[in-house]
């Protein structure tokens, strides 16, 4: 069977970097946040095309991510690990220079006891109660962990893809009182949506994520995904004629089915199918009948001619769109697409 085809625009992933560079001061470092293998796209050639563009701050989940980014683009970048020092990790932190985004007392002794002298960053919470000293665990430890001259201080918002939410302000007024009087130590509050919240948001450093790979709120980014789906077969249904598992679609007079490769082991969710199409250049072909594991009914009924092949993602259809129809976000949509798709790269 063939699989679905997944095209990666690096050239339009660096120009959602830039944009959003841009929409910082000079003063303000933008960084990349390429976890989950690069939002599912591929860490590797995504963190080449990004430190060639500029970047050189890049955040990671877990320390195997931070691997990875550093067999890519080598010695001369600073990776951050949002889950800190875990225990394990040690080697890995330590040999490959990656930097723990220490969220506790707990990782912090475990860290200086460890690799005494290696780089450190502090992760804080100033309310969205994931991770992060809070502040009275960090009021206890703040001079202690100053001593150890860490090279960022961040927190994280829970509500910067809704701008008037209150939650904004109000974690911003604790990271302002958190971190009052650190000096020169850098700091970092904004991921996409903070970025566009606005300058007061930004900082020392900010850590643009969703918005590179094309996904809101950065409304205005370019599509960085393409998703081709084979069509394998073809076949024409007299009415009253079913598609799928379960009969849920039944065929009301004659139409044209074309069977394509690709389901939901592809992480092409189940719930999009009734409110999704594919698309045969700009023509919309809705799906017929449940998504199953590894294929999918679309209606070519109306199409002039028999297509190879039909869109899912592209510029016809945003990761948003998609996800809006899966009732999920864009960062489900891009992290979840599979592994047995091909992949190719194109720019950069």
């Amino acid at each position: 069977m063939s699989t679905a085809r997944m095209t990666v625009d690096l050239d339009a992933l660096v120009a959602n970097w830039r944009a959003l560079d841009a929409a910082s001061s000079p003063e303000t470092e933008t960084g990349a946040v390429i976890k989950a293998n690069g939002y599912g796209l591929g860490v590797q050639p995504v963190a080449r095309a990004l430190a060639r563009a500029g970047v050189r701050r890049f955040f990671v989940a877990v320390a195997e991510e931070g691997a990875a980014v550093r067999e890519a683009v080598g010695p001369n970048v600073e990776i951050n690990v949002f889950s800190g020092h875990m225990r394990g990790d040690t080697d890995m932190i330590g040999d490959l220079n990656l930097i723990p985004m220490l969220n506790s007392v707990d990782q912090m002794l475990r860290h200086v006891e460890a690799l005494p002298g290696h780089p450190l960053g502090i992760q804080l919470d100033t309310g969205m109660n994931r991770l992060g000293m809070e502040p009275e665990e960090w009021m206890a430890v703040r001079e202690t962990a100053l001593d150890l001259s860490p090279n960022l201080i961040m927190s994280h918002l829970a509500c910067a893809d809704e701008p008037d939410h209150p939650m904004n302000i109000r974690q911003l007024r604790q990271f302002k009182a958190m971190t009052s009087g650190l000096g020169g130590v850098p700091l970092s509050l904004a991921a996409t949506g903070g970025i566009l919240l606005g300058p007061e948001y930004h900082f020392d450093v900010t850590r643009p994520g969703v918005g590179l790979f094309g996904g809101l709120p950065f409304a205005d980014a370019e599509p960085v995904v393409r998703l081709d789906l084979p069509v394998i077969q073809i076949r024409e249904l007299e009415a009253g004629e079913t598609v799928g598992y379960g009969n849920t679609w039944t065929a009301p007079d004659r139409t044209v089915i074309a069977t394509v490769a690709a389901g939901y082991a592809d992480g092409i969710h189940r719930l999009m199918g009734p409110r999704t199409s594919l698309y045969a250049g700009d023509t919309p072909c809705p799906v017929r009948g449940r998504i199953s594991m590894d294929l999918i009914g679309v209606d070519i009924t109306h199409l002039t001619e028999e297509p190879q092949g039909l869109t899912l993602l592209g510029p016809q259809q945003t990761v948003d769109v998609i996800a809006e129809n899966a009732q999920t976000i864009g960062y489900e949509v891009l992290t979840s697409l599979g592994g047995r798709m091909s992949r190719r790269y194109k720019g950069a």
